[in-house]
């Protein structure tokens, strides 16, 4: 029996799979998001580190002991803490804002196009670069009591076993040098070569420790248990879908809409745009495109119109495709968007509102511009092959149809819902040498297919773009707040 541990931006989840990939139980807990100030958002790290305790103390309680635990968690972000481990601030979280004029900047200087042509990757306000540099500027204070900026299965690692590491999927973005270590060239255009101590040690493979005493203590598990950390949750969920081969992708309908495909090689040419994610198996990069316009979009939108997740699929089914007219560009995060263009400034907006509008027309808009956001990204992306689709949005048929209408393809489901922590298990049985049956493990149970919008979708996609481009004209002129 196995045990993967999902650290997500609201929900920590720990899943015990038995040995043929069943999943057999799963426990979580929610965690808060912290609002200090607009555009700013944030996470207690000790409340966070937290979550992972009390989900496999409570797992392990029922299922037994594992003869190993795999983590994997949200990307980005800065998560700072000392020499032992302990927090010295709150986690910035990838979806903070206040990074936003230093990317305007590095834009406007061309220090986004110089580290875009050395790593596949762009920045943008919650990158892990975007923020190092706004509390340099801002709490220097704050990173000269930090001995590691690091990622958040990272923190976790740390918290259970003490080894400092980190692995080629996070270190892949923003200071890569895609040979398996940091770019000088990166941290030198991006003004940070001063604060490369913080960065931690890349490991080749996934990071594997020993839980100690105080993790044992804390979880139920066996002191000395390993713990592997990696790859995070982008690369996690793409294995555990089962896509490993070049020009095969997934969508993740999460708080960030991930679209993502898989290549041969990365590719530092062209516009800058997304991410190059390393996967941890050789000569398989990813081309990640996650977007911020997820289901944080339609949550919002559903309680403006004061309706619940379990009204969507009455609602989608009350306002045709076309949304009666109005359309929406779902970019209402305070960070803008970083996929498959980066803005800081972008914002969400409605059009083809009249008093007729209903709030099904509205919720059914946002679900539509969600699916064209997502053609977008797997455009940019390169997606030639099969695409695989997960995350909590998956669970609505209806907009599960919109998906497949707008994207023109069917759409392959997994057989179970935690394919992140099915992932990190399946990565880490490469780690420690372990066969396994990889078909058993991340095959697909259903396929949507396209139905009869597909016509109509492909109209208003290029209605979409041309909107998108009105935007961005006038998104140049913003100010931060």
């Amino acid at each position: 029996m196995y045990i993967g541990v999902d650290v997500g931006t609201s929900i920590t989840k720990a899943v015990a799979f038995g040995a043929d990939g069943t999943q057999l139980d799963v426990q979580s807990v929610p965690t808060k998001l912290i609002h200090p100030a607009p555009g700013r958002i944030e996470q207690d790290t000790a409340e966070v580190l937290a979550s992972v305790t009390s989900v496999l103390s409570a797992l392990v309680g029922r299922v037994g002991q594992p003869e190993f635990v795999a983590v994997t968690g949200q990307g980005d972000g800065l998560w700072l803490v000392d020499a032992d481990g302990v927090p010295v601030r709150n986690a910035v979280s990838w979806m903070d804002g206040r990074a936003a004029q230093t990317v305007r900047d590095w834009t406007a200087a061309g220090v986004e196009e110089a580290v875009f042509r050395v790593n596949g990757s762009i920045q943008f306000p919650g990158s892990p670069a975007a923020i190092m540099s706004y509390l340099d500027e801002h709490e220097p204070s704050t990173l000269d009591r930090a001995a590691t900026a690091g990622y958040c299965k990272d923190v976790v690692l740390q918290h259970l076993t003490g080894l400092r590491a980190t692995d080629a999927s996070d270190s892949s973005m923003p200071y890569s040098d895609l040979n398996g270590g940091y770019s000088d060239v990166a941290l030198s255009a991006l003004g940070l070569t001063h604060r490369a101590g913080l960065l931690a040690p890349i490991h080749a493979h996934q990071p594997v420790g020993e839980l100690h005493a105080a993790g044992a203590s804390a979880t139920g598990l066996a002191a000395g248990t390993p713990i592997v950390s990696g790859p995070y949750d982008l690369p996690a969920c793409a294995r555990g879908t089962g896509v490993v081969t070049p020009g095969d992708g997934m969508v993740i309908i999460g708080t960030t809409l991930a679209c993502q495909v898989i290549t041969a090689s990365p590719d530092t040419s062209g516009t800058p745009a997304g991410l190059t994610l390393a996967t941890g198996a050789p000569g398989r990069w990813l081309r990640a495109m996650p977007a911020m316009v997820g289901t944080a979009s339609l949550d919002w939108t559903l309680r403006l119109v004061g309706a619940s997740t379990g009204s969507l699929a009455g609602m989608l089914g009350e306002s045709g495709a076309g949304a009666n007219g109005v359309s929406v560009l779902p970019y209402f995060s305070p960070s803008g968007e970083r996929a498959p263009f980066v803005d800081p400034f972008a914002r969400g907006q409605f059009s083809g509102l009249t008093v007729q509008s209903t709030p099904a027309d509205l919720v059914r808009a946002v679900c539509e511009g969600i699916a064209y956001a997502a053609r977008h990204c797997l455009d940019a992306a390169g997606l030639t092959g099969s695409l695989a689709v997960a995350g909590g949005g998956a669970r609505s048929a209806a907009w599960l149809q919109i998906f497949a209408d707008v994207l023109g393809r069917e759409l392959r489901l997994p057989r179970c819902s935690e394919v992140g922590a099915r992932g990190v298990v399946v990565n880490a049985f490469d780690v420690v040498g372990r066969a396994f049956d990889e078909a058993a493990w991340t095959g697909s149970e259903l396929v949507v297919s396209p139905g009869r919008d597909v016509e109509r979708y492909e109209e208003g996609y290029g209605r979409y773009l041309a909107q998108v481009g009105s935007a961005r004209a006038a998104w140049a002129d913003a100010t931060v707040w």
